[in-house]
């Protein structure tokens, strides 16, 4: 019994030897990803500090001989970079609030409302998602063409105010709530819209927040559209302005690494602040419906 005993104890603590050394590997693999993540944003800020010909020589100088702040003040000077931000805030926040509203209540209606017909017009806006977005952008302009919306910050905002994903994505929030708590509302003599703005929206919260981080990253950083609807400098946004820094003279690389900074700062900021919820919204969407 002894013996048995003692071989139970020596299994024991192999499992744990053994759970230990593969915790050990995941972590030491998670933080060579995380590392490795990292070099971008550290090569950006090590080219910002450089002057133009250490950023282009060869063989390639990984820290700069002499740190300079010179191309922070270029971009801020040399161009309407606070305009761009400008543009771009306006427009990122804009188009979001205006997603999240028209997908919320969609997604409502999908996931809450029966009517005849709901779950094939449902398909038929998911099969969107299998579109290109390019094959949308000629017809799109045509359309803010004939309103008179060019180079408009409507023009750029209208066209994006409804996403199918965060659609799609609200829904399976919707459907994980209990319609206990919908039919208890109901005889307590609220409406549809009391319930789905005071009672369901509140619940699913991880997803809005997770669905505004997502919609926020995409219009944030959308160059296409921007780029064909404006035509005029005042009305840019950051990707297009910065792309517009490269000429047939070359691409100055340190004004670039340092208008791309700090052009990523704000949703870098979004995501620290917001990642338990994010995170929280992504994990349980996959489990809802």
């Amino acid at each position: 019994m002894s013996t048995l005993t003692q071989s139970e104890e020596l299994a024991w603590f192999r499992r744990q030897h053994q759970e230990k050394l593969r915790r050990l590997t995941v972590y030491i693999l998670m933080t060579l990803a995380s590392l490795i993540s990292l070099v971008p944003f550290i090569w950006m800020l090590l080219t910002s500090l450089k002057t133009q010909p250490e950023s282009i020589q060869i063989p390639l100088a990984i820290l700069p001989a002499h740190p300079s702040m010179q191309a922070y003040h270029r971009i801020l000077t040399e161009i309407p970079f606070t305009t761009f931000y400008i543009n771009s805030f306006l427009y990122t926040f804009f188009t979001v609030t205006l997603q999240m509203l028209i997908a919320a209540m969609a997604a409502y209606g999908f996931s809450r409302l029966t009517f005849r017909g709901r779950d094939t017009v449902f398909m038929l806006c998911v099969s969107i998602l299998m579109v290109p977005a390019q094959a949308f952008l000629i017809p799109q302009f045509l359309i803010v063409q004939k309103l008179g919306l060019v180079n408009t910050l409507s023009g750029l905002i209208l066209p994006g105010i409804f996403s199918i994903y965060a659609t799609f994505l609200l829904r399976q929030f919707f459907l994980g709530v209990p319609r206990e708590l919908e039919e208890a509302a109901l005889l307590d003599g609220y409406n549809h819209f009391t319930i789905f703005w005071r009672i369901l929206l509140p619940l699913i919260r991880p997803g809005l927040i997770a669905c505004t981080i997502i919609n926020g990253l995409w219009a944030w950083n959308n160059l296409m559209w921007p780029l064909i609807v404006n035509t005029s400098v005042n009305k840019l946004t950051l990707p297009v302005g910065l792309a517009s820094l490269a000429s047939r003279a070359g691409v100055p690389y340190p004004m670039l690494m340092a208008g791309a900074l700090m052009a990523v700062l704000p949703m870098l900021i979004l995501f620290i602040f917001f990642q338990r919820y994010f995170i929280q919204g992504i994990a349980s969407a996959g489990v809802k419906g």
